[in-house]
């Protein structure tokens, strides 16, 4: 079929091609079918969606992923791309070959699968799970997809944690300390999906995160660390497209998950990995059992693809921290960089240093490292080579000036700290976007606490912010004391 081609100026994810209803019924498209487009600067595929009026008859409107295609195109139906029925194997619950796996990787990078055979596949995993070779082959196959980054020295460092406990910003203490015992730690970091903030998002409060391949190595070189966003460069590209398949209904399949996180750290050229697997009521994994079983995975995928990894187990029952929001966060890292701060929050940072250090064969003990000064100012080098100011206080931090304490109705001890909902309560207090949003925990698990004593105060930039924020601890009761069912009161400041 002859069709006149225009670009529309719709920014889709995929290549998308609208057509006009009646000329979709001439060619025998339907939604979500795959067209040919000859064209003068050659063929592409796309993927149709149809209108009635917004594309007139005899008109092809073509998105942004497409390129630039004006003019008289052939547009004929296309098949479906082979991965598609590999795709319905694993369905099938059978597992997948190598090569099979890279032909769906392969065909995700281009765009050749449509968001619906993308979320079958992402579906197919979280019901049927991945074996050690799927994963192992999943890993290898994303890291093929992209670029990665070569450095010149035989160990090269990196710490993540799966996530899922709110505040738990260890990793801006931890590469300081793992950077001034001079160990090479070039830390990509995510921003947040679900919790109240991401690493980059922390970090952002300090100096800029965006950096593209060579500044990073420009800023390594100076320093032998950094911690910039990682989706500001193209490692395992594919994984990016995975999670934003899985976010919207909050699945994170384990053998997915363990793929994501070692395909980004194989593409960044890591080669000594620690991996916190916090485990407890509203973190990602809710048992010791499961942990345990998460950690084997790990190592054996670690191994498969000479990646030393020692994964660290630890309590994930409530926050690490006080603060819980990108600027309270940053507050409590530079207070435990200057020898203050949360107990928990300097205890676990030490001990993921201590274990990445030893791994790395240095014998560097990272409590003296922190508190002889030496992570701190490598710290402000840090911040100062990713364009910050290397003499930022805590009083420069943002912080809400919205407030609203709540508060005990009686006397008893905090017996509950969901992570998932002390998270979403910063979140609606306008966290991770407005810098200075968030809670600020004042009592923790097992104090005791006596009627109208502070729980949490919540800091937002709007004042409907710090109140949407109130109703939902009010509806919800993010902290508890006691009983479950106990009420909580809110004052405003």
């Amino acid at each position: 079929m002859q069709l006149q081609a225009r670009e529309i100026d719709i920014g889709t994810r995929t290549p998308t091609v609208i057509l006009n209803g009646d000329d979709a019924a001439e060619l025998g498209a339907h939604p979500l079918d795959r067209v040919e487009i000859d064209h003068d600067g050659g063929t592409v595929v796309g993927i149709v969606e149809l209108t009635d009026e917004l594309v007139a008859e005899g008109e092809l409107a073509v998105t942004r992923p497409l390129g630039h295609i004006e003019g008289e195109v052939t547009v004929t139906i296309a098949p479906s791309p082979s991965s598609a029925s590999f795709v319905r194997k694993k369905l099938d619950d059978i597992e997948l070959e190598a090569g099979e796996i890279e032909a769906i990787v392969t065909d995700i990078k281009y765009d050749r699968l449509s968001d619906a055979e993308l979320s079958a596949f992402v579906t197919s995993i979280y019901t049927n799970g991945l074996s050690r070779a799927e994963i192992v082959d999943l890993t290898e196959s994303m890291v093929a997809a992209g670029e990665t980054m070569h450095w010149d020295r035989e160990v090269v460092a990196d710490k993540h944690s799966i996530g899922g406990v709110a505040g738990n910003r260890v990793t801006p203490v931890v590469v300081p300390i793992v950077a001034a015992a001079g160990v090479t730690i070039p830390k990509t970091s995510s921003r947040a999906v679900t919790s109240a903030a991401g690493t980059a998002d922390t970090m952002e409060v300090f100096c800029d995160v965006e950096f593209g391949l060579d500044e990073i190595r420009g800023i390594v070189a100076e320093t032998d660390g950094c911690m910039v966003w990682g989706g500001g460069v193209n490692l395992s590209p594919v994984d990016d497209k995975i999670i934003r398949v899985e976010t919207p209904l909050s699945l994170d399949p384990p053998g997915q998950m363990i793929a994501s996180v070692l395909s980004k750290k194989k593409s960044a050229g890591s080669t000594e990995i620690v991996i916190d697997i916090p485990y407890g009521e509203g973190a990602k994994v809710s048992s010791l059992d499961a942990a345990r079983e998460m950690a084997e995975d790990f190592d054996r995928v670690g191994d498969a693809l000479d990646m030393q990894i020692d994964c660290a187990i630890t309590r994930g029952n409530q926050p690490i921290g006080t603060g819980i929001g990108c600027g309270l966060e940053a507050r409590d890292v530079l207070a435990v960089l200057q020898g203050e701060g949360p107990d928990d929050l300097r205890s676990k940072a030490v001990t993921l240093a201590d274990v990445l250090l030893s791994s790395c064969d240095c014998d560097e003990s990272a409590a003296d490292i922190l508190d002889d000064g030496r992570a701190l100012a490598r710290f402000r080098e840090i911040v100062a080579a990713q364009n910050g100011d290397p003499d930022v206080t805590t009083d420069d931090l943002p912080l809400g000036s919205h407030t609203a304490t709540v508060e005990a109705r009686r006397d008893g001890r905090i017996s509950h700290a969901n992570n998932r909902l002390v998270n979403e309560c910063a979140r609606r207090a306008g966290a991770p976007k407005d810098k200075g949003a968030g809670l600020d925990l004042a009592a923790r698990v097992g104090d005791a606490v006596e009627e109208g004593e502070t729980l949490f105060t919540i800091h937002a930039e709007t004042a409907e912010k710090r109140d949407e924020a109130v109703r939902y601890a009010r509806e919800n009761q993010p902290v508890r004391v006691n009983a479950p069912d106990e009420a909580l009161v809110e004052r405003y400041g």
